[in-house]
């Protein structure tokens, strides 16, 4: 699946999320089999999202309605909590493996991490 962020086309091997799976996240997933996923939230959202159960680092991209990137976090296992600190419209979740890592290269070079964009 290719997802435009900003200005730039990212090719995740990615999967959408239902609301069940949202809750879940990747909770309980290992590093090298975690995919890629994509949280949508039609209307936009303020949610804090948390690493409690998730054993390994991944990057959080939070995107406003536009695909715009707002901001992008890396998360470390076992989190309490982690957000935007305003609202979103998409959140996705890339797990720090070998399947993804010049993916992840390619957004941080466009990117600030823990910077409010």
């Amino acid at each position: 699946m290719k997802i435009k962020i900003n200005k730039d086309f990212f090719d995740f091997n990615a999967k959408i999320c239902t609301e069940l799976e949202k809750a879940k996240g990747l909770m309980f997933t290992r590093r090298e089999k975690a995919q890629t996923l994509i949280f949508d939230f039609p209307g936009g959202a303020k949610a804090k999202i948390h690493s409690l159960f998730v054993f390994f680092p991944f990057f959080a991209i939070w995107l406003d309605d536009k695909n715009r990137v707002i901001f992008i976090r890396k998360i470390k296992p076992f989190m309490f909590s982690a957000s935007p600190g305003k609202k979103f419209s998409r959140l996705i979740e890339i797990p720090e493996n070998e399947k993804y890592k010049r993916v992840i290269e390619k957004i941080l070079s466009k990117n600030p991490v823990d910077k409010k964009v």
